[in-house]
């Protein structure tokens, strides 16, 4: 499905761009995560491949800064979590009040990985065992903490159990290795850059899920799925380990120009082989991930290219 012919390939060049369209910015997150890497990724690609484009990717506070971007007009495009990006085109959850009917989606790009790391000579061997420690939950306004809190409260714990950081990733990285924290959650896709340095300088220990646990998240957030973090993935790491999975989506507002959103998804999935370059998460950048993943509408523009390639597009997709 990622293949057209050259001809059609080329006319990506050929469509003008509206003039309000030439500066484009995307919202991502903090710079130890992977929407940067991705974000900065894509811009690259619209500035060698769309003329009279020039994109930018922006350091935010991540998915829950990034909807409010996308609504306010304030980013063109933004990564963020699906259950943060279902939540806020229906108004529930943390946007209960401020729904963002105008979401639409271009794609979902890959899976994030919850990830709760310590250090391997820690007494934290499951969730149970953050009673009592001083833990970080993610940035302020991220996915992360939109996941973190939900496995936490499926399982019977809340942040009353612990002491909570509300760290970025490198932040979380330097304060595990410091011993100021005790335990730091991930969401993001493996392998991120801030645990793998974190793991090259300090004995770390991935805290894995229960059937039991990831059974509770998952009657909690319909968007998550079981996930398994191979061995291998982190220097020290010697055995798999289970945990939840979410897909990332890349989201615009509804007012996008038309042809602007179908040149933007048929960028991205003619030239993904720049992106995996970039990081290696974009490997499950496909048509197919992107039909069985994403939580809200399609934008039209988007509708117009996986029609070109003959994919099955569910009604839940169309506007």
């Amino acid at each position: 499905m990622r293949t057209l012919s050259k001809a059609a390939a080329a006319s990506l060049l050929a469509v003008a761009l509206p003039a309000s369209a030439q500066q484009l910015s995307i919202a991502t997150g903090g710079t130890g995560g992977v929407y940067y890497p991705i974000g900065g990724g894509f811009a690259e690609m619209i500035n060698e491949h769309i003329e009279g484009a020039q994109a930018t990717a922006e350091v935010t506070g991540a998915s829950v800064e990034n909807m409010g971007l996308i609504m306010r007009g304030d980013a063109d495009m933004a990564l963020a979590l699906a259950d943060t990006v279902y939540q806020a085109y229906t108004g529930t959850g943390d946007f209960e009040g401020r729904q963002i009917e105008n979401t639409r989606a271009l794609a979902s790009v890959y899976p994030n990985a919850v990830q709760l790391v310590t250090l391997a000579d820690s007494d934290i061997e499951s969730l149970a065992d953050l009673e009592g420690k001083r833990v970080s939950v993610g940035a302020p306004g991220s996915g992360t903490e939109l996941n973190a809190r939900a496995v936490l409260e499926a399982n019977g714990l809340s942040y009353e159990d612990f002491t909570p950081q509300r760290l970025n990733f490198n932040e979380t990285a330097d304060a595990i290795r410091d011993g100021d924290i005790d335990a730091g959650f991930w969401s993001v896709g493996p392998p991120t850059s801030s645990i793998m340095n974190l793991a090259t300088t300090r004995d770390i220990r991935i805290i894995g899920l229960s059937d039991e646990e990831v059974a509770n998240a998952r009657e909690e957030v319909e968007v998550f799925a079981p996930y398994q973090l191979q061995e291998g993935l982190y220097e020290g790491m010697d055995e798999t380990v289970q945990t939840i999975g979410i897909p990332n989506v890349l989201v615009v507002n509804s007012d996008m120009d038309e042809d602007l959103a179908y040149q933007l998804t048929q960028l991205l999935f003619e030239n993904t082989d720049e992106l995996i370059a970039v990081h290696p998460a974009a490997n499950d950048t496909t048509v197919e991930f992107t039909m069985e993943s994403t939580p809200v509408p399609l934008h039209p523009g988007a509708i117009r290219y996986f029609e070109e390639v003959d994919a099955e597009i569910p009604d839940r997709l169309r506007p």
